[in-house]
């Protein structure tokens, strides 16, 4: 019973803060620190989910497959490397030094 409780809060959590976006005024919507912050923060936020999926290991940080295979990514982006091909090459990297490490 206690999961559907945390689901519910959640829930309501989640409409109530969409509720307060929608509330806030056009005029400092249209400031441009505001706009330059809105576009900054997903790239903030998607940084640190990367982060802490390659290096996090339960309560630890850890450099291991994932590790080469992000650089293995961020090298084929700087070649400029379609979407797709810079996915492949992390997971084909990151699967190689899987198969070579153990």
């Amino acid at each position: 019973m206690t999961v559907w409780i945390a689901v519910a809060v959640t829930a309501l959590g989640c409409y109530l803060v969409k509720l307060l976006g929608l509330s806030v005024p056009a005029g400092l919507l249209d400031r441009p620190l505001v706009r330059r912050m809105a576009a900054l923060v997903p790239v903030a936020m998607l940084a640190a989910l990367t982060a802490i999926q390659t290096f996090g290991s339960g309560q630890a940080l850890v450099v291991d497959a994932r590790a080469a295979g992000l650089a293995a990514a961020a090298v084929a982006l700087l070649l400029r490397a379609p979407f797709l091909v810079v996915v492949a090459v992390a997971v084909v990297v990151t699967a190689a030094v899987r198969a070579l490490t153990g």
